[in-house]
C-alpha cells in the first residue's frame, strides 16, 4: 500500500512569521494536533505540534500570539513521498517517534500528511488472513507502543 493512498491530502499549514496563535487555531478548527511550517516558495521547513506551542508558552511565560512559529518548530524533518509504501513511513514514525510525517513532492513541497491514525484505520479494515501490502494491524500496535514509550529523564543538576 502506497502513502498517497491514505495520506490526508488537503492540509493546513503556517508560515515560519506567523504567530504561534494561528498555528493553533488552524490545529483548532482542523482537529489536528501538528501543521507544517512553509517558506516562501511553498517548501516545507518544519513542524509544529499543539505541544510546542504550549510549552513555548509556559516556558516564555507569553501568549501564542507574541511568538513566532520560526522560533519553536521542529526543524528535524522526517517525511516521504507519495509512493512510498506506508512500511516506510511506519518505520519512520516508529524509530523517531512521532505520529505525523508530512509527505512531499520532489522539491519538498507540501503533497499531504500522514497520521498514525490513518495507519490504524487502515489497519482496522486488513484482512488478518491477508499477507499482501496491506497494513497489518500487529504492526500499526507496535508502532504506537514504541512511539509512546517515554523519553529517557535526563536530571540536571542545577548546582553545575
Amino acid at each position: 500500500m502506497r502513502v498517497s493512498e491514505l495520506m490526508t491530502k488537503v492540509v493546513a499549514c503556517v508560515r515560519c512569521n506567523d504567530p504561534c496563535g494561528v498555528a493553533a487555531k488552524l490545529m483548532w478548527d482542523c482537529d489536528c494536533g501538528a501543521v507544517p511550517v512553509v517558506d516562501e516558495g511553498e517548501r516545507v521547513v518544519g513542524m509544529i505540534t499543539d505541544r510546542d506551542i504550549c510549552m513555548a508558552a509556559w516556558s516564555r511565560d507569553s501568549a501564542p500570539s507574541a511568538i513566532r512559529t520560526g522560533d519553536v518548530m521542529s526543524r528535524q524533518l522526517y517525511f516521504c513521498s507519495p509512493g512510498d509504501g506506508v512500511g516506510l513511513a511506519e518505520n519512520l514514525m516508529r524509530s523517531h517517534q512521532i505520529r505525523r510525517i508530512p509527505v512531499l513532492d520532489g522539491e519538498r513541497r507540501l503533497a499531504g500528511i500522514l497520521s498514525l491514525a490513518d495507519i490504524a484505520r487502515a489497519g482496522g479494515r486488513a484482512d488478518p488472513r491477508s499477507t499482501g501490502s496491506e497494513v497489518a494491524p500487529m504492526q500499526v500496535a507496535s508502532t504506537l507502543a514504541n512511539i509512546c514509550q517515554p523519553a529517557p529523564v535526563r536530571i540536571v543538576n542545577a548546582a553545575s
